[in-house]
């Protein structure tokens, strides 16, 4: 169950056997069901996911009442509500397995306790809050101003895979066109 927590650890910072022992051991196994809602909208987010299978999302509604997608973690990845994670504050959206998952849990208290006490996992979390503010980065500047083809082509390059694993409604409301938009625009790729 931490095989895969423990390459993604090993491929990332030098850390001895026993210290990735005691930082497995604060970590969970968690079984999610297919669009189980994790986290509330209106709820303060009391800890991280990791993904071993499946697929976790991140969305809110607009005002229209639409979904719109922030994140997708896929297994391999880590994925909570930051925000609310770190300020904790209300999520101001939901977290929600988009298929039925295998995930390791960490409670925050937990997680700022390796933080404080391991340098390793200090050095994995800033990898991590560097890895989201560049993809937050990219994803923002790389769809301002792209119409539906460009951003479809712009997913397709940064995510080979992206398209294969999410419905086309949630990659539509990921990318902020419709459903029907992006069929079209996956025909012309």
């Amino acid at each position: 169950m931490f095989n895969l927590l423990e390459r993604y650890i090993l491929s990332r910072t030098d850390v001895s056997e026993q210290t990735l022992r005691v930082i497995c051991q604060y970590f969970r196994p968690l079984q999610a069901r297919r669009n189980e809602i994790l986290l509330e909208f209106d709820a303060v987010c009391g800890g991280y996911y990791f993904v071993n299978e499946g697929c976790l999302r991140l969305f809110t509604y607009n005002a229209e009442g639409l979904e719109t997608t922030r994140y997708f973690g896929f297994k391999g990845e880590f994925c909570t509500a930051l925000p609310s994670f770190i300020q904790q504050t209300s999520a101001g959206e939901y977290l929600q397995a988009i298929s039925k998952s295998q995930l390791l849990y960490i409670k925050r208290s937990d997680f700022y306790h390796l933080v404080d006490t391991i340098p390793q996992f200090a050095t994995l979390y800033r990898q991590i809050l560097e890895l989201g503010f560049i993809n937050a980065q990219k994803r923002i500047y790389g769809f301002q101003g792209f119409n539906a083809l460009e951003k479809v082509h712009f997913i397709t390059k940064s995510q080979p895979e992206f398209l294969l694993r999410v419905s086309n409604k949630m990659a539509a409301s990921y990318l902020g066109i419709s459903p029907s938009t992006l069929s079209r625009a996956k025909s012309k790729l």
